[in-house]
């Protein structure tokens, strides 16, 4: 979840791909990596003005016409269409079993509603503190920084969040800031939505900001797909505010497929790196996507030659609309030790699932 990297096919040793601000955040350096230059005038905002929002003009894109009666304009108008044109670009065309067309395209397996298939399948309303502020672990707070998206992924767990009673950024993150100031346990915030990326660079700033008043935050983790859908977001303003950041920061970016990186990825994935973050990639067992050894081999040293180390690889979260891609735990099992016995041990991502009211991700 590859073209040349642009990094010329070296891969990067684990030690050399952790900046040292995760030892000690050291000053930004003046001038950090160039960030890809805008597809079109008007950068990051206008590409994701211009995502494709209908299924049968992404369909026409990829000359698959004859496929648009397998798509569910139901599906659609439940949880809408919305992939940028540059993701597109990485489909092949005239391939109806694209990995990354699948991820994307509304089907009509997802109105079935199955017995263990819930609306919040990874405990999102029981493990609230404050609005927009989710408490799960010891020591860290996730905060939904935002609803909006580049692009929406049919298996997203969250795809039926109330994003509109429960977003952080109400009220200038005041109740947030609050909770996260009140609770000295908390070390580490992490920013999640949605994409908190999705945020204007300004709006990003005013909640770091805030932040910054709480002694005893320590690190700042990043959960964002922009850099890998929309590498345009990663733009100069971005790298400015994030180089300036007074804590570790760590953004865990989420490809599923080899074939979502290209040289584009690859400079924003260079340019955050340039601006002091740790770059790890999370990515869901997808049926269809990624459930093949040799397709998880790719995504992983792909990565790496984007110089980010894999993370989690997650089972799926049975959210309501997604079964059709779940892999069973057997085959998870046996995909996983497979994967252990090819690659060197940093390039094999922990095989985890959410369990509510656990006190970590679960290994299997």
């Amino acid at each position: 979840m590859g073209k040349p990297a642009a990094t010329g096919g070296r891969l990067f040793s684990e030690a050399a791909m952790i900046p040292a601000a995760h030892a000690s955040r050291q000053p930004a350096p003046a001038d950090p990596p160039s960030p890809p230059a805008p597809l079109q005038p008007g950068g990051w905002q206008q590409a994701l003005r211009q995502a494709v929002r209908e299924p049968a003009e992404l369909l026409q894109l990829l000359g698959l016409e004859s496929v648009a009666l397998q798509v569910s304009s139901q599906a659609a108008a439940q949880f809408p269409l919305r992939v940028p044109r540059g993701f597109i670009a990485r489909m092949r065309h005239g391939d109806a079993h694209d990995p990354l067309l699948r991820q994307v395209l509304p089907l009509d397996a997802e109105l079935r509603v199955l017995p263990g298939f819930g609306l919040d399948a990874v405990g999102d309303a029981a493990a609230r503190s404050a609005t927009g502020v989710i408490q799960k672990y010891d020591g860290r707070a996730l905060l939904v920084a935002t609803g909006s998206c580049a692009i929406h992924c049919r298996y997203c767990f969250r795809r039926h969040f109330p994003y509109g009673e429960e977003t952080a950024a109400r009220d200038h993150w005041a109740q947030a800031i609050a909770r996260i100031g009140a609770d000295d346990t908390i070390d580490e915030v992490i920013l999640s939505g949605g994409d908190p990326l999705s945020l204007s660079t300004p709006k990003l700033a005013e909640l770091t900001d805030a932040l910054a008043t709480v002694p005893h935050l320590k690190r700042l983790r990043i959960h964002s797909r922009l850099p890998v859908v929309l590498p345009e977001r990663v733009d100069a303003a971005l790298l400015q505010w994030l180089s300036a950041l007074p804590w570790p920061v760590t953004v865990v970016v989420h490809a599923n497929h080899a074939n979502e990186f290209d040289a584009r990825v690859d400079a924003a994935l260079a340019a955050l790196r340039g601006a002091g973050a740790l770059l790890l990639n999370q990515a869901v067992l997808l049926r269809g996507v990624n459930d093949s050894v040799q397709a998880l081999a790719d995504l992983s040293t792909r990565g790496l030659a984007a110089g980010v180390l894999p993370y989690y690889l997650h089972q799926l979260d049975r959210v309501q609309g997604v079964a059709h891609f779940e892999v069973d735990d057997a085959t998870a099992l046996a995909l996983h030790a497979q994967l252990a016995a090819r690659l060197s041990g940093y390039l094999v991502p922990r095989l985890v699932r959410e369990i509510p009211g656990d006190t970590g991700k679960r290994a299997l």
